[in-house]
């Protein structure tokens, strides 16, 4: 007997990506697109220089409720949460007993709630280990009813402002509520100047019942174009940003993935709220080791010819010794050479050292060098 695989889900915006000559495929279990007509390239540069709408509504929305609730999160994450003042966003990283990351997220500081953005892959057991961990000190609040658009690119400000006014004060990492005209309807938003391309631009989320109306609003205006699935992968890797499940996963620790800066101070060992967290005494030991603390550290990696490495190729010391794998790999559209990242032991990771990655049989050279590999152009005001 044949077993029929579990239907795609749709986001609000399904029947806009159709019409608008999107090609669609299977990604976190919904039927999501993967590049329009103009294709991968152009999108990628339309970001880079104007502005690109994508969908990204897959992804996990939840509200952490309760005098508890920021307490309660943070003994779950490595990350100062207590601290973060109303009106502020910040990455994360949910992690399990043993130190790896079970996600990577974005939370936000609200008056009535801790906001938070899980990946789309993972976000039914996020929810789950949420609710299991802290449900009796808060409550964990999913919200499937909401869709999420990322809007990104230099000129993002510009168009958003125009249907938003006021979205042009805030900075990077700070966010609100804010009504938005989207041609005669208006609709509540609540929106963060952040993203996933390493430009300026903002993640909106809005009730499923207005994103068509709002995506067609954004659409409307000249500096925007619809953006896939494709070109959001080649933007955020030229600015260096990891993905879950390729770049890390649950056997991944934030030291081994270069994710030091994302854990405050006052969480570190001697700081006001040290360890308290799922593998704190693995993690902390390996911050206090420094450079000896890990067998292997995420790298940066650009090939000295044009032959793009793509994920899984292996990674060769100069003399043909594996050790490691490239996770991701492209051609960077924006700087026209091949890059990667993937990990090495840390004798390995030095800037400026050389190993090969093998493509078709064949060794490629590459150099290891500092990331982003585009410089990212966040508005910090």
């Amino acid at each position: 007997m044949t077993i029929s695989p579990e239907p795609l889900l749709k986001t609000p915006l399904n029947d806009l990506h159709v019409a608008l000559g999107a090609r669609m495929v299977p990604f976190a279990g919904y039927s999501m697109p993967v590049q329009y007509p103009a294709g991968l390239m152009a999108e990628h540069h339309h970001t880079r220089n104007a502005a690109g709408l994508f969908d990204v509504s897959h992804m996990g929305q939840l509200r952490l409720v309760g005098a508890d609730a920021a307490a309660a999160f943070e003994s779950l994450i490595p990350v100062d949460v207590i601290d973060l003042a109303v009106g502020k966003q910040r990455y994360g990283l949910l992690l399990n007993d043993q130190g790896g990351i079970i996600d990577d997220l974005m939370f936000f500081m609200r008056e009535a709630d801790v906001f938070v953005i899980v990946n789309g892959a993972c976000k039914v057991g996020d929810i789950a280990h949420i609710q299991a961990r802290i449900g009796t000190r808060c409550q964990v609040i999913p919200m499937p009813e909401r869709a999420l658009l990322a809007l990104q690119g230099p000129q993002a400000v510009t168009a958003l402002s125009r249907l938003a006014p006021g979205v042009e004060k805030l900075v990077f990492m700070t966010g609100g509520y804010f009504t938005v005209q989207a041609g005669t309807q208006r609709m509540e938003v609540f929106l963060t100047r952040s993203g996933y391309t390493g430009e300026d631009g903002f993640e909106i989320s809005v009730h499923e019942s207005d994103a068509e109306a709002l995506a067609k609003a954004l659409l409307a205006q000249p500096e925007v174009k619809p953006i896939g699935l494709g070109a959001r992968n080649s933007l955020r890797l030229e600015a260096g940003l990891p993905l879950y499940g390729n770049d890390i996963d649950n056997s991944t620790t934030p030291v081994e993935a270069g994710l030091n800066w994302a854990m405050q101070k006052v969480r570190r060992t001697d700081g006001a709220r040290a360890g308290g967290f799922p593998g704190a005494e693995k993690i902390l030991a390996q911050l206090a080791a420094g450079a000896t603390g890990v067998q292997r550290k995420r790298v940066g990696l650009l090939a000295l010819e044009r032959i793009p490495v793509r994920d899984h190729s292996e990674l060769q010391d100069m003399n043909g010794q594996r050790i490691g794998e490239v996770t991701s790999g492209l051609l960077g559209p924006t700087i026209e050479k091949p890059i990667a990242m993937g990990y090495v032991p840390p004798a390995f990771a030095a800037l400026g050292t050389r190993l090969n990655a093998i493509v078709r049989g064949k060794p490629v050279t590459m150099e290891v060098v500092a990331m982003p590999f585009v410089p990212t152009r966040y508005f910090r005001g």
